[in-house]
């Protein structure tokens, strides 16, 4: 592995989510996924290239989502050191702004080079979210009732009083059931993997503990972000298909290993980075207003444990003399 990134990287990255932030924006509502996401990256790619380092994007946009820009890979900075690895999400929850609803963010994470999870053919992963306080009380082999009183002794309440957060989708109706019959809360949203992770971490949301299957990309991405606030992430590789788990055996790939935040992300030097793009639990969207714009970041970094709140005002029509990103 290579020597350990020492400087701060985490402010120069709150340039990066706001300006994908500020150019998604203005899609709020508008259905147009394509037209979004290719703000969102383009922004963000911009603003990276700016940033003196040597990186390579592990968790990219290609595959997933068809972009030309931030794919897996692609080597992203000025070139020099710090060496690192990065991940991305420049829209967690393209859906959600599309459709103008709440909690689409940013969100870009760094790390020391060689320290990320790739999680190869694998789009899919179980998994186990939880903040500070319930760190090391969780683990994705029990079931969800066992998961839920420990978190819950844990957090010195009862069952009852803890809320999960959980993506809508037919394949957790069991989990949902087994939720429901424990008489905890469950807050069910349709996209946003990262952002319910984060909210775990987050005591203004109210969101105490993340449960089910989501993307694999965003739990490293997760993992950064929790690493930095103190939190936990576990998870399970899991497959969708036959040719996904003939793919993952031949890379090596151990569908039955429980990844910890460790194995997510090797490094105790992490650098995360969330902007809001519609209004959340965890951050308020964009605000726009004649020639400006209001975001709305958190900023962080592991090796100190600070996590920044960042209000920043954006005046559009001075930012665009010299940039070269779209934000009308």
């Amino acid at each position: 592995m290579e020597p350990k990134t020492e400087r701060n990287l985490a402010l120069e990255l709150a340039r990066v989510t706001e300006a994908a932030a500020l150019a998604a924006g203005r899609f709020m509502g508008r259905n147009d996924k394509h037209g979004s996401d290719a703000a969102a990256v383009n922004a963000m790619r911009v603003m990276l290239n700016q940033i003196e380092m040597d990186g390579v994007v592990v968790i990219g946009e290609g595959e997933k989502d068809e972009a030309p820009m931030l794919f897996n890979g692609e080597r992203i900075g000025t070139g020099v050191a710090p060496q690192v690895d990065i991940a991305v999400d420049p829209i967690d929850g393209t859906r959600l702004l599309a459709l103008g609803r709440a909690n689409a963010l940013a969100t870009v994470g760094l790390a020391d080079r060689g320290s990320m999870y790739d999680p190869g053919p694998f789009v899919y992963m179980d998994k186990l979210a939880v903040g500070p306080t319930a760190r090391g009380a969780i683990d994705i082999n029990a079931t969800p009732a066992d998961n839920l009183r420990s978190v819950a002794r844990a957090k010195g309440c009862d069952v009852q009083d803890l809320t999960v957060v959980c993506l809508d989708r037919p394949r957790h109706d069991q989990l949902v059931a087994a939720i429901r019959a424990m008489g905890a809360r469950i807050r069910l949203v349709t996209d946003g993997d990262v952002a319910g992770a984060l909210m775990t971490a987050w005591p203004e949301s109210g969101i105490d503990i993340l449960m089910g299957v989501g993307g694999s990309p965003e739990a490293v991405l997760a993992a950064c972000a929790l690493t930095c606030m103190g939190g936990e992430i576990q998870g399970k590789l899991y497959p969708r298909n036959a040719d996904e788990i003939e793919r993952g055996r031949a890379a090596g790939y151990d569908t039955s290993r429980i990844l910890h935040t460790a194995d997510l992300v090797r490094s105790d030097n992490c650098f995360f980075a969330v902007t809001g793009i519609t209004d959340g639990e965890l951050l308020p969207g964009v605000k726009y207003f004649g020639q400006g714009a209001r975001t709305h970041s958190l900023v962080m970094r592991s090796k100190s444990g600070t996590v920044r709140e960042i209000t920043a005002t954006h005046r559009l029509d001075k930012l665009m003399k010299f940039s070269d990103i779209k934000y009308d």
